[in-house]
């Protein structure tokens, strides 16, 4: 079983309203990416990892991050304007001889190796694997005017997180079939979109993506007792 991990990690800090991109924002004495990097370089199983950066940032990657930090088995490449954009790049840049493709967001940086082994496992069984966590709130399905509809199980609702693994075939097909067809929001969609059913795989609450000032905060709270 040999892996490459994506890492896309091209976004701005829009949400955040941070005037540093989302990657480079520091927490605990390094930036958000660094945190994701290491804790993937260091997994056995990945072979290589390709990160997706804009395009004006790739040396500041590879000077600031990469090689202050020393993380190895790193390829980078420049993304694009969105997420799939730079999925898809990165894609064209996987080794001929890799099986296996785990997608993992740049700004989610407490990833373990436990998740990672078992997202592993779950796709070589099934092809196809999403790590996430059951929804805790009651949920609403809304409609026109804002009156609510009607209230759906919450216990049929996951959140997605990443990783997610797929077999290297798969996801390359679902990138070719589907990628700029549909508004997608995470890559399990696109192979979901030709009929694949990705296997669930338990993920952490502790597992954030860093998207808002909220999330920020709370990252700063956890890298400590996390990382």
């Amino acid at each position: 079983m040999r892996v490459a991990a994506i890492v896309p990690s091209a976004g701005k800090g829009t949400r955040i309203k941070s005037r540093i991109e989302k990657p480079y924002i520091d927490i605990n004495g390094k930036p958000i990416l660094a945190w994701t990097l290491l804790r993937l370089s260091r997994n056995s199983n990945i072979e290589e990892i390709i990160v997706a950066v804009s395009g004006n940032r790739i040396e500041d990657a590879q000077r600031g991050i990469i090689d202050r930090y020393r993380i190895r088995k790193i390829k980078i490449v420049k993304g694009g304007k969105e997420r799939t954009d730079s999925v898809a790049m990165a894609l064209e840049n996987v080794s001929p001889d890799i099986d296996y493709i785990l997608i993992h967001d740049g700004i989610r940086p407490f990833i373990n190796d436990n998740l990672i082994n078992a997202c592993l496992k779950a796709a070589q069984k099934f092809g196809a694997a999403v790590a996430g966590v059951p929804v805790k709130p009651t949920l609403k399905i809304v409609k026109k005017g804002g009156r609510i509809h009607h209230t759906p199980d919450r216990r049929d609702f996951w959140e997605a997180q990443t990783p997610q693994v797929f077999k290297r075939e798969l996801i390359e097909k679902a990138y070719k079939l589907v990628h700029k067809k549909t508004y997608i929001t995470d890559d399990s969609m696109l192979v979901e979109a030709m009929g694949i059913k990705p296997r669930i795989v338990m993920g952490s609450y502790r597992n954030i993506k860093i998207t808002t000032k909220e999330d920020l905060e709370l990252a700063r709270m956890l890298i400590k007792n996390v990382i």
